[in-house]
Order: structure tokens, then C-alpha cells, then sequence
């Protein structure tokens, strides 16, 4: 198609800008020693300055520039004015360079369904473990995860003084996946990547049956998939409600677009329409290759206590 860009280009384009604009306020909070920090639900569920002014900027500046879009975010935040300096109006060139899949090329803003998480893995943010935390922001259509914005506000931060922080990586089903270099593991190891706050005896069980030779137990699902695409970790199991759409639209949109793939612990695909329940109540089954032999393995026992969306 010639012409100006898919709207589905812009949007990703946009988002790709707008995360990392949201990273930069997810730093400088952090900086500011002045957190903010309130619990929502619990210890284990918390809520910081950063997750609200990150999230007043990815939402203000995407419905600005795109009014018809459905934009679905983690915190429940007080409709107000968002000052001039959160709204990110820039767009990554390289995105607009791209030519957009066929399928997607006719994609009507009003059909763009947004899922935006500001800061996954905030309780790893408030204890310091920086390189958990992310900025997620996926884009679906008919239900489907189609795109997907992953920033890492803190990568390279081990480097010290000096070192560039953070890296934006995208992906979009069709297209490919980019920011980063697509790695397995050796194919005769399995890695288990898990919940590092969250887990309980029907989590451990399922693990366990996975026969891994090593778990690893980190916060954040964008994290998580992170390590996936990244050849650090062959599965990502969590057999327990607890991860939201917010949580894995945009890994999801990723993994897909490198051949991964991403499900409830039944097998059953996830949908991202506007109207779905948030919670991922039949937990989170994902891989890079060999979804199968890792489904096939879910004990019964767990399957029972987990029901289908």
C-alpha cells in the first residue's frame, strides 16, 4: 500500500516512542528516592509514582493521537489533566519504514484494542532488582495480540556509571521481532522460568512435572518472555490466576512473531477484546518451541483447579 503508513504502524510507531518516554519517567522517579508506594491489594501488589505518571503518559499521549483506539490500563487511576510534559508525540521511523503485514494493512483505529501495563514487576522496582521491571504495551485485534512494546527501563544498569540504560524491543505476528537477539537453549535442557513472589503448592507441582534441569524464579512477565526470546529459559510456567491481559498481550504479540507461543495452562489461547475479564484465571503456559511436550505435561490435579476463561 502506498501512501502514508498503516494505521496499525502508526500506532506501533507510537508506542514504541511512548514507552520509552515511560521508561525515562520510570528512571527518574526512581531516582528521585521519592517512590510513592501504596498497596493495592497487598504486600504483593503494589502501586508507585512511577506506575501512575508512566501510565497517565502512555495513555494521554496514544488517545491523543489516536481517539478511536480502546485503551485498557493496569491502574485504576483518577480521570484528571495530564500536564504537557508526560504526552510523548514522537514516532519511531524505523517502524514506519516497515511494510505492515497484508492482514493488518486495513485495520480501522476504532478495531485497535490497547493493553498497557506502566511498570510490570513493581515490587521487584521498590526492593531494587531493575532488571525485572518493564513498560508493556500490546496491541490486539479480534481478540488477538498483533503487536507488542516491550521497554526495559533499566537494561545495562549492572554496567554502573556510564552505561546507556534501557533498550526498547517490538514485535508485531508476520513482521518479525526486533531490539534484540533471538537466542534458544541448547535443545537437550529444559530451563523453567517462575514466579518469583506468587507461588503456591499447585505451582511447584506443575514445575515439577515439567522435569526441568533448572527453575528459575525472577518477577515481571515481560521479563519472563524476555528470557524466552533471550535463550535464558526454555518455559515459562505459572499454573495459578494472578497474570493479567496487560501482563502478556505484548510478550505474547512478540514470542508470537519469533514462532514462540503463548497459552493458559489448558492450551487454549487467550483473548484481548475490550470486553474480556482482565485476569488470566487458568494461569500461563509459555515457549519458544516445543509448546506441546510442555502442555502435555500439566498434571491433572492442576488442570482441575484452574478453569478456562
Amino acid at each position: 500500500m502506498s501512501g502514508s503508513p498503516a494505521v496499525v504502524m502508526r500506532l506501533v510507531a507510537s508506542a514504541y516512542a511512548v514507552a520509552e518516554k515511560a521508561g525515562a519517567i520510570v528512571r527518574k522517579v526512581l531516582h528521585s528516592g521519592e517512590l510513592g508506594i501504596v498497596e493495592k491489594t497487598g504486600a504483593n501488589d503494589l502501586q508507585t509514582l512511577a506506575d501512575r505518571l508512566a501510565q497517565q503518559s502512555i495513555c494521554a499521549s496514544l488517545s491523543r493521537r489516536f481517539p478511536k483506539i480502546t485503551i485498557i490500563g493496569e491502574e485504576d487511576l483518577p480521570a484528571e489533566e495530564v500536564t504537557e510534559d508526560l504526552i510523548e508525540n514522537g514516532q519511531a521511523e524505523e517502524i514506519l519504514q516497515k511494510s505492515c503485514p497484508a492482514e493488518y494493512s486495513r485495520l480501522k483505529e476504532e478495531e485497535l484494542v490497547v493493553w498497557v501495563d506502566p511498570l510490570d514487576g513493581t515490587k521487584e522496582y521498590t526492593e531494587g532488582l531493575l532488571d525485572n521491571v518493564t513498560v508493556l504495551i500490546g496491541v490486539a485485534y479480534e481478540g488477538r495480540a498483533i503487536a507488542g512494546v516491550i521497554n526495559q527501563p533499566f537494561y545495562n544498569y549492572q554496567l554502573g556509571a556510564g552505561a546507556t540504560l534501557g533498550r526498547t524491543i517490538w514485535g508485531m505476528p508476520g513482521l518479525g521481532a526486533f531490539g534484540f537477539q533471538l537466542q534458544e537453549v541448547p535443545g537437550d535442557r529444559r530451563i523453567v522460568t517462575t514466579t518469583r513472589s506468587h507461588s503456591n503448592k499447585v505451582v511447584t507441582d506443575c514445575i515439577d512435572a515439567m522435569e526441568p534441569h533448572e527453575v528459575i524464579r525472577v518477577g515481571g512477565a515481560g521479563n519472563k518472555i524476555i528470557q524466552l526470546i533471550e535463550g535464558k529459559a526454555s518455559a515459562y510456567v505459572f499454573a495459578s490466576p494472578g497474570c493479567k491481559k496487560w501482563d502478556t498481550c505484548a510478550p505474547e504479540a512478540i514470542l508470537h512473531a519469533v514462532g514462540g507461543k503463548l497459552t493458559d495452562m489448558h492450551g487454549n489461547a487467550y483473548r484481548y477484546d475490550a470486553n474480556v475479564k482482565h485476569m488470566n484465571s487458568a494461569g500461563v503456559l509459555a515457549t519458544l518451541r516445543n509448546h506441546k511436550y510442555y502442555v502435555n505435561r500439566v498434571p491433572q490435579s492442576v488442570l482441575q483447579s484452574l478453569k478456562c476463561d
